[in-house]
């Protein structure tokens, strides 16, 4: 226990250390927020307000509160994921400039050398990742707040989970790598394609059948339908209150992913969550297997 302390502590040192790397990662959230804000909250807006009947006026908190819970649920849930890829970037500095050799000769097991570079990975991660959550509170407070405090829990906890799963899945992908410009380009396509494949950027439920049943079988779908479900619960019984049918909220679910169906069958929350739990502890165990299953290199080999 204590050398996996020391290592993760040496991994943190390393990443912290990087000022450029860790302001650029802190204020990428932020930066998206204020982009989404200001060019995806009008579409979202609009797309809203033109689905309610022209004789049928609700409070434009109301209507603000369910933009921006769906566009801050995006956010997060894209951004637990691409951030862990920059957060895990110090097992493969190690690889690029040799001191991975150091490692695999030395008494250091190898399953305590990869839980010191996932924990690093994932205690960094979720700096980012409660920065953003809590501008993204901010800012929902001002638009629109329908969360109770025991939503505002389970957004913590799907935070955490998001986090730790998209720590697992950078580990498993950047142990192939070696070199910072292979994960540079392996972050940009995860940045670019995993909103879109996770139904971030656009709900699934606008994807053809064939598309929207194999996007089922990607557990990041499942965290991210968790965060608006947890985000967005508040406004949907607001929007009850003030005079939807059920019928009619249960359709604004299914138009924002709140309601996900695998083949036709609707997924419960705890379904969503026990994917997400499921998929943390099998890629966290294969990324600490490739460790346990990697020869020890020659001193001339990397």
């Amino acid at each position: 226990m204590k050398t996996l302390f020391q290592v993760t502590r040496r991994n943190l040192k390393l990443f912290f250390r990087d000022k450029g790397l860790f302001f650029s990662s802190l204020i990428t959230p932020i930066i998206l927020l204020v982009l989404y804000a200001a060019f995806l909250a009008k579409v979202y807006l609009e797309s809203f307000s033109a689905a309610l009947p022209p004789d049928f006026s609700i409070p434009q908190k109301l209507i603000d509160g369910t933009v921006f819970s769906q566009l801050i649920s995006s956010l997060l849930a894209v951004c637990c994921v691409t951030e862990s890829f920059c957060a895990n970037l110090i097992m493969i500095m190690d690889k690029a400039n040799g001191n991975i050799r150091d490692f695999t000769v030395s008494p250091v097991r190898r399953s305590v050398l990869a839980a010191g570079y996932y924990l690093a990975a994932a205690a960094c991660t979720l700096i980012i990742t409660f920065t953003a959550l809590g501008a993204c509170f901010i800012y929902l407070a001002t638009q629109g707040w329908y969360l109770t405090f025991g939503d505002v829990l389970l957004v913590i906890l799907d935070v955490v989970l998001l986090t730790l799963f998209g720590t697992a899945i950078s580990s498993c992908v950047n142990f192939f790598l070696t070199t910072n410009g292979q994960a540079s380009a392996v972050g940009t396509i995860v940045s670019a394609g995993y909103g879109f494949v996770s139904g971030a950027y656009m709900p699934i439920s606008t994807f053809g059948s064939g598309l929207r049943n194999t996007l089922m079988f990607l557990p990041g779908t499942y965290g991210t339908g968790l965060l608006k479900n947890r985000l967005m619960r508040g406004v949907f019984a607001e929007m009850e209150k003030v005079g939807f049918t059920k019928e009619v909220v249960e359709g604004i679910k299914d138009s924002v992913d709140c309601n996900l169906y695998f083949f036709g069958k609707n997924v419960p929350h705890w379904v969503m969550a026990a994917v997400l739990v499921g998929s943390i502890v099998f890629f966290t165990g294969l990324f600490v297997l490739f460790h346990l299953l990697t020869k020890k290199k020659r001193p001339s080999g990397v």
